[in-house]
C-alpha cells in the first residue's frame, strides 16, 4: 500500500513478483596448474595468479607459448586445437628460478618475472624532451623492448623521486615486461644508456617442478600451486600435466588435488604415466589413485606433432584435448551429454601410443578407465564417460562422468542462485518464492532436455514447505530445500537384435 494516502484519486504501486531468475553457472572453465616460458607466478603480489585466457595466442602472449620443458604449454595447445574456449593459467616454478635484471645510477630495473626469457629483454634510456632538448633532472625516458616477440612499451618523463606524480616503480606496475626493484633514496637518474639487454646467470629457468611446487598441503597457505584458484571464482575441471617431458605426476600426488576438486565442485582429469602402456598397468595406477567420483582418468596418451621439432610425432599427456573435447560437447550439445563417441574427435592427434582393441577395452572400460581409441574413418576418439568411481563393482551413482557433472553444475548454479534467501523470514511465502524459482530453473532445463521423463513431473521435483522445514528447523534458523532430478545416462551398450523370418512352408 502506497504511504500515505491524502487525497481522493487513484494511486498506482507496483507490487514485486517474486521471481528471482538463476543462471546456470559456466560448465567447462578448465585450469592448468605447471611450468610455464615466462608469465605471472603463483605468488606474485602484483599480478595475482590464476591468469584467465581464451586462446593459445592469448597464452603465448603471456605465458610465452610451446616451450620443451613445458608440458602444460603443450597442454593448453590440445585444449584450445579441441574446442576449449576458456582456460585458467597458474605458472610455478622450481628452485632456483632466477630474474634478470640491470643496475644503472642506483636504478635496478629487472624483468617483470623470472626465467631465462629476461636477458631477452633491451632497455634504453635518454633525456630527450620531444622538441630538441634535455628533459630536466631527475627526469628521464625508458624504452623496453622484448627483443623475441618485439614487444615495446615507451614511457616518458619517469622521475626517481617518491613524491613525483610519474615516479619510476609506480608507473611500471603495469608494464608486461619491466619492473623497478631499486630505486636510490635520493632522487637521482640514471644515465643515459643505449639499447642494453638485461643480465641473468644460465640456467635461470631453474629446476623442474614437483608436487612440492603444486599439490603439497602448505601451499595452502600462501594460495600457491593448485590453490592459487581460491583467487578464481569458478573452475569445472582440474589438469596437472607432467612435471617435465620426463617426470610424470604419480598418483600420491594427487589426493590433495582431489580433495580441493571436491571443495570446488570440480573434475580432476587423471593422466596416465608416460610408462604405463599396458590393462593391467593402466588399472593399478587407477586404483593408486583412488576411486573418486570427482575424477576420470583417460588412457592412452597421445601422438601429435612437435612444432619445435619439425613437427615429429610425439607422446602427450591426453588431458589437455580431452578438456577441450568436453568444453566442446558442453557448447554443442549441453553438460548432459557425455563428452565421448563418434563427435568426440581429438583435433591435432596423429596417433595414439597404444591401440587398444574391443576386448581390451572391454577390460578396461568395467574398471572404470575411459579409452582413447583409433576407429576406423572416424580416427582418434574418446571412446570411454565413466568416472573413477565407475568401476562396475563399485555401483556407485556416479559411474558417469556427464552425470557427475550435471550434478555439479546443479549443485553450483542453486548454490549462487538462492543467496538472496538468507535472512528472510522463514515461512510459508520464502517457501513458496523458493519453489518457484528453482521450478523455473529446473524446467528450463528440463525443456533443453537434461533430463530423463516425458514430464517435469518425471524429471525432477522441487520441495521446499511443512515437510521439509519443521518448526525445530525454523527455530533453528534453517530453511530446507530438496531437489531431484532424474539424470539422462549414456546408451554405452547399443544391443541390436536379428532375427531371421523363414518364408512360407509348404504343408
Amino acid at each position: 500500500m502506497p504511504a500515505a494516502l491524502t487525497y481522493p484519486g487513484v494511486y498506482v504501486e507496483e507490487v514485486p513478483s517474486g521471481v528471482r531468475t538463476i543462471t546456470g553457472v559456466a560448465t567447462s572453465v578448465t585450469a592448468f596448474v605447471g611450468r610455464a616460458l615466462r608469465g605471472p607466478l603463483d605468488n606474485d603480489p602484483l599480478n595475482l595468479s590464476p591468469t584467465r585466457i581464451h586462446s593459445f595466442a592469448e597464452y603465448q602472449r603471456v605465458f610465452g607459448g610451446l616451450w620443451d620443458r613445458s608440458p602444460m604449454s603443450f597442454a593448453i595447445s590440445h585444449y584450445f586445437q579441441n574446442g576449449g574456449s576458456d582456460a585458467l593459467v597458474v605458472r610455478v616454478a622450481g628452485d632456483n628460478t632466477l630474474t634478470a635484471s640491470i643496475t644503472n645510477g642506483g636504478l635496478t630495473l629487472s624483468a617483470a618475472n623470472p626465467g631465462q626469457w629476461g636477458d631477452l629483454v633491451e632497455v634504453t634510456i635518454d633525456y630527450d624532451d620531444g622538441s630538441g632538448g634535455s628533459l630536466p633532472a631527475p627526469l628521464f625516458n625508458l624504452s623496453v623492448r622484448d627483443t623475441e616477440s618485439d614487444l615495446q612499451e615507451i614511457y616518458f618523463s619517469l622521475s626517481t623521486d617518491d613524491d613525483h606524480p610519474r615516479h619510476v616503480g609506480r608507473v611500471l606496475l603495469g608494464s608486461q615486461l619491466l619492473r623497478a626493484t631499486a630505486i636510490p633514496a635520493a632522487p637521482a637518474r640514471p644515465a643515459e644508456a643505449a639499447a642494453t639487454l638485461l643480465a641473468v646467470a644460465a640456467n635461470a629457468d631453474g629446476d623442474a617442478v614437483s608436487a612440492a611446487n603444486i599439490t603439497a598441503p602448505g601451499l595452502e597457505a600462501t594460495r600457491q600451486g593448485i590453490f592459487a584458484l581460491e583467487r578464481a571464482d569458478l573452475f569445472n575441471l582440474l589438469v596437472i600435466p607432467p612435471y617435465a617431458p620426463d617426470a610424470d605426476v604419480a598418483a600420491a600426488d594427487l589426493g590433495d588435488a582431489l580433495a580441493y576438486c571436491r571443495r570446488r565442485r570440480a573434475i580432476l582429469l587423471v593422466d596416465p604415466p608416460s610408462d604405463v602402456d599396458t590393462i593391467a598397468e593402466a588399472t593399478a595406477h587407477a586404483n593408486a589413485v583412488g576411486r573418486d567420483i570427482n575424477a576420470a582418468f583417460f588412457f592412452p596418451r597421445v601422438q601429435a606433432p612437435n612444432p619445435l621439432r619439425e613437427g615429429r610425432l610425439e607422446p602427450y599427456a591426453p588431458s589437455g584435448a580431452v578438456a577441450g573435447i568436453i568444453a566442446r560437447t558442453d557448447a554443442n550439445r549441453g553438460i548432459w551429454k557425455s563428452a565421448a563417441g563418434t563427435e568426440a574427435t581429438l583435433n591435432g592427434v596423429s596417433a595414439l601410443t597404444l591401440k587398444l582393441t574391443d576386448a581390451q577395452n572391454g577390460e578396461l572400460n568395467p574398471l572404470g578407465v575411459n579409452c582413447l581409441r583409433d576407429m576406423p574413418v572416424f580416427g582418434r576418439i574418446v571412446w570411454g564417460a565413466r568416472t573413477l568411481a565407475g568401476a562396475d563393482a563399485l555401483a556407485s551413482e556416479w559411474k558417469y562422468l556427464a552425470v557427475r557433472r550435471t550434478a555439479l553444475f546443479l549443485e553450483e548454479s542453486l548454490y549462487r542462485g538462492t543467496q538472496w534467501v538468507v535472512f528472510e523470514p522463514n515461512a510459508e511465502p520464502l517457501w513458496a518464492q523458493i519453489r518457484l524459482n528453482i521450478g523455473a530453473f529446473m524446467q528450463g532445463l528440463f525443456r533443453q532436455g537434461a533430463f530423463q521423463g516425458k514430464t517435469p513431473r518425471e524429471a525432477y521435483f522441487v520441495k521446499c514447505d511443512r515437510e521439509t522445514t519443521t518448526q525445530n528447523d525454523i527455530n533453528l534458523g534453517i530453511v530446507n530445500i530438496v531437489v531431484g532430478f532424474a539424470p539422462l545416462k549414456p546408451a554405452e551398450f547399443v544391443v541390436l537384435k536379428l532375427q531371421q523370418i523363414a518364408g512360407d512352408v509348404p504343408t
